[in-house]
């Protein structure tokens, strides 16, 4: 769950992206997972979508790196998008991991994370 405010906004990097709506102090927790927001679902539970919902639900989740499991953030946080060098860094753990401003961030700047540091299942754009 997001614990900054934030707002969606065209991004010059990929379609839509998440923009600080406040200045974020460097250290700050930008978002944590939360199993009241955010989904969980093993890899049976995602092959077993079907439709237009599923083609969404497996565009926005990702593979928890250390979890093993698939994450769907019920908030704007599927908005990040990936930077090689990011504003915000991730740091994966038992309890789903958390997203943490890199730098001081100033309000109107676009939320970024590098997907290698949190998805198993990244692979880099191709350049």
């Amino acid at each position: 769950m997001l614990r900054v405010k934030t707002r969606l906004g065209p991004s010059s990097i990929h379609g839509t992206g998440l923009f600080a709506a406040e200045d974020v102090p460097e250290g700050t927790v930008v978002w944590r997972l939360d199993p009241a927001v955010d989904l969980r679902l093993t890899r049976a539970q995602l092959e077993s979508l079907e439709g237009p919902g599923a083609e969404q639900i497996r565009k926005y989740s990702y593979k928890d790196l250390v979890l093993g499991e698939y994450i769907l953030c019920g908030d704007d946080a599927r908005f990040f998008n990936h930077s090689d060098a990011p504003n915000c860094l991730d740091y994966p753990d038992e309890d789903g991991g958390s997203t943490v401003a890199a730098r001081d961030i100033r309000e109107g700047e676009e939320l970024t994370s590098d997907y290698a540091a949190f998805d198993a299942e990244h692979v880099p754009y191709r350049r």
